[in-house]
């Protein structure tokens, strides 16, 4: 089994999303370079520990971080894992490799006070991009959906009878997020004016002004406007989607609902918030208690 075998096997045996496959595309045919000076593909079965470990040191003399060489590792070592479930190898080259911890970096997000600054800004309420890009970052906040969930959202995935939406996630697992009123009027007035223009009929909610659906810059152009205002650090989607999580645990939401709004798989992946809102608790209490910054005697 080559690459590309392996490739239809995350997509469409594993649904892995495109992105996924093509992040582990990129960094298996990297190695494949890496071996052979871009002449053709590489033999798994000639690959020896020595041949990924000097792999390993090149990328970390190129001064990449430690977490993106650990990806590249691990996309090489799925490979392998399969190609020995399969019996095209019999061992792994792969699964000697000592890997350095990398340090947990809290995600990137914006205050409440922030975003409610964002969603409180006066916009055109007569003008269809206007109204789109609102609710564009207006859902991505209230909901914690991903982007691409966001681009396939489909027109009749969204009941606002029910306040609810139906997010189709990654590896074709979906799941019902709630919403309140503001993102329902936000709805029904985009709703209004999509009906005017080019590709009204198309099953995406999200539509461009030539009447096609969304694509990820698109999207991504309009929450780093939407948040330069409020912040300096890291503008992008996902930024909502953390911004979501921290929000709702600050608020009291209990951590197995907010996992189950996200599509996490495991409570762990979630639990990274929890550091969020412990720091944020930190913060508040250094500027709040009058003897917090009070020196030690």
């Amino acid at each position: 089994m080559g690459i590309e075998g392996f490739l239809r096997y995350l997509r469409y045996e594993l649904n892995y999303s495109v992105h996924t496959v093509l992040s582990y595309s990129n960094d298996l045919y990297q190695f494949s370079d890496f071996l052979t000076g871009g002449k053709g593909e590489f033999d798994p079965a000639s690959v020896t520990v020595a041949d990924v470990r000097s792999w390993v040191f090149r990328m970390s003399e190129s001064g990449l971080a430690v977490r993106t060489i650990r990806r590249k590792v691990q996309a090489l070592r799925a490979y392998y894992k399969l190609l020995m479930k399969r019996g095209v190898v019999a061992d792994s080259p792969v699964d000697d490799i000592p890997m350095a911890r990398i340090p947990q970096v809290l995600p990137s997000f914006v205050r409440e006070n922030g975003m409610d600054k964002v969603l409180d800004t006066e916009f055109d309420s007569t003008d269809f991009e206007s109204v789109r890009d609102r609710l564009i970052v207006a859902m991505l906040y209230e909901t914690g959906m991903r982007r691409a969930e966001l681009i396939s959202l489909k027109n009749s995935d969204v009941n606002t009878d029910s306040c609810e939406l139906k997010v189709h996630g990654k590896r074709n697992k979906d799941r019902i997020v709630p919403f309140g009123n503001e993102l329902k009027s936000l709805v029904t007035l985009y709703r209004e004016l999509r009906k005017e223009q080019p590709g009204s009929g198309l099953e995406e909610l999200f539509i461009t002004r030539k009447g096609h659906p969304l694509y990820p810059s698109l999207v991504y152009n309009v929450v780093t406007e939407a948040l330069s205002p409020v912040t300096s650090a890291k503008r992008s989607p996902h930024t909502l989607r953390h911004s979501f999580a921290s929000v709702m645990l600050n608020n009291g939401a209990d951590l197995n609902s907010v996992k189950e709004m996200l599509g996490h798989e495991s409570l762990a992946t979630t639990q990274v918030y929890t550091h969020i809102t412990y720091s944020e608790l930190k913060q508040n209490y250094k500027h709040a208690h009058p003897r917090a910054l009070k020196k030690g005697g």
